[in-house]
């Protein structure tokens, strides 16, 4: 499946499937497990759980840009983007558990309520590309697939996460990489390869961290 082919309804679809898995990754976790090393260097969870927190909130902007066509961006600067993940640790673990659940589903709710001419309505994202409404969904299911893994619970790993959705994020990946040709192995840890994180492939070279 490439970029061109994702549908609307797909990326919705796993951005509901991210995030219920994500939301199940942290409903076992007390304060120690909060505190613990995520799969990311230099992260906590708590950094982790903040980051996709503020994310929900940041898109819910861009869902509002496209609404009213009241310009609001995702940050309003790099600073303010830095200090929501910066913020995790001194959150308590229910904290950090109730503003991921809220933001979710505020995020969710907004897309909801968007009508065919809305989805259509052009927004800029934090990176300064300009897309239709239509890209949000994808982006949400990037960030909470791929973040599930990261909190390195053991709950989620690439294997979990659909299989058209790692078609697609692998198609995407290898395009921004310009990679022509990719290693034969299981679509989960040619994803988890792509990505930069951990993988069971041989003989690849290291890449750097994606997303």
């Amino acid at each position: 499946m490439s970029t061109a082919t994702r549908t609307l309804t797909d990326a919705r679809a796993w951005a509901r499937t991210g995030t219920e898995l994500l939301l199940d990754a942290v409903a076992g976790l007390d304060e120690a497990g909060f505190s613990a090393p995520s799969a990311l260097p230099d992260w906590t969870r708590k950094h982790l759980v903040a980051h996709v927190a503020a994310n929900a909130d940041a898109l819910g902007n861009l869902v509002h840009w496209a609404a009213t066509g009241e310009k609001k961006p995702m940050y309003a600067s790099a600073e303010e983007r830095a200090a929501g993940i910066a913020k995790g640790p001194a959150l308590s673990g229910e904290e950090l558990r109730s503003w991921l659940t809220a933001s979710a589903h505020r995020l969710a709710a907004g897309l909801d309520r968007l009508t065919d001419e809305q989805w259509q309505h052009e927004v800029v994202t934090a990176q300064g590309r300009t897309v239709s409404a239509t890209e949000l969904p994808w982006m949400r299911a990037r960030e909470v697939c791929v973040h599930a893994v990261d909190l390195g619970t053991g709950v989620v790993t690439f294997a979990d996460l659909p299989e058209d959705f790692l078609t697609a994020l692998v198609a995407e990946i290898s395009a921004k990489r310009a990679l022509t040709e990719l290693p034969d192995g299981p679509l989960p840890e040619v994803a988890a390869w792509l990505a930069g994180r951990p993988h069971a492939l041989v003989g690849v070279p290291e890449l750097g961290l994606w997303l």
